[in-house]
């Protein structure tokens, strides 16, 4: 059996219960396939292989350095984290090498009794992969086709460090050219109506994108600029959804991190933040 993005080991409990209900063990499973490596989406990896050292684990090749040896990862989720790392993603182990099928995109691959596509689709991260299913019409997309929570706003996540808005559009146009019958988020379940949703994602992502760009060329320091930042993207989500929707989007993709990832992107395309009045 494959799964796609186990998630950190803070839900893994919550993991097995879910196989459980599917009368399925962890112990059953041959592959874990990640889209990436953000430790909402494989933080747990490590964790599963100590316990079940069967377990083939497929990853880009720009990914698979930092499981097996994390430090790095560590590090740079605890910069954004801090002391919520523990309570957030609990333990973070190294995968061993010898387990690891490492990706490039292109590859068709044998995983759980299934043969899947694999694209890579940076945009989100530069490591992400996606998996298409042809014989079910699914492609597991993990954060390449963003967020939507009960058929909500069609959010593009945007943390650090390495969010590419135009290499994004080309994800999405990878991920078209499949022409799936139904996208699979990895935080928020199936979507059946995947040309209206990518085609919505990059229209928002242009908007959010541009909102940075301009509050960036503001007077001010960054940090005011990320608050009214957060404060227009708060604003957007009131207008579309009900307050449980948006609580639900502010806890899955905290509008500050948001700005970071885009405030960085545009910063290394050389518009200038930080001008004092």
């Amino acid at each position: 059996m494959a799964l796609v993005d186990p998630g950190p080991t803070t839900c893994l409990e919550t993991l097995e219960l879910g196989l459980q209900s599917h009368g399925v063990r962890l112990g059953d499973v041959t592959h874990l396939l990640l889209t990436h490596i953000h430790l909402d989406h494989a933080g747990a990896t490590g964790t599963i292989l100590r316990r079940h050292p069967h377990v083939r684990v497929l990853v880009h090749e720009r990914g698979a350095p930092h499981l097996v040896d994390p430090s790095k990862l560590i590090a740079s989720a605890s910069r954004l984290y801090g002391d919520q790392m523990e309570h957030l993603w609990g333990a973070i182990e190294a995968v061993p090498e010898s387990n690891l099928m490492v990706l490039a995109g292109g590859e068709q691959v044998e995983a759980g009794g299934r043969r899947f596509e694999v694209a890579y689709t940076p945009g989100h991260a530069s490591h992400h992969v996606s998996y298409f299913d042809s014989s079910s019409g699914i492609a597991f997309v993990g954060d390449t086709a963003g967020v939507c929570v009960d058929g909500g706003y069609v959010l593009p996540p945007t943390p650090p460090p390495d969010v590419d808005v135009e290499i994004w559009h080309a994800s999405v146009a990878r991920i078209e050219a499949w022409a799936p019958r139904t996208l699979f988020l990895t935080h928020c379940g199936p979507i059946d109506n995947p040309g209206p949703h990518l085609r919505t994602l990059v229209d928002n992502l242009e908007t959010m994108s541009g909102i940075v760009r301009k509050r960036l060329a503001e007077p001010g320091p960054d940090d005011e600029k990320g608050r009214r930042f957060a404060e227009d993207v708060t604003r957007e989500l009131r207008r579309q959804m009900n307050e449980p929707q948006v609580a639900a989007y502010l806890a899955a993709a905290p509008p500050e991190l948001l700005w970071l990832g885009l405030a960085r992107y545009w910063k290394k395309k050389g518009v200038i933040a930080d001008r004092t009045p």
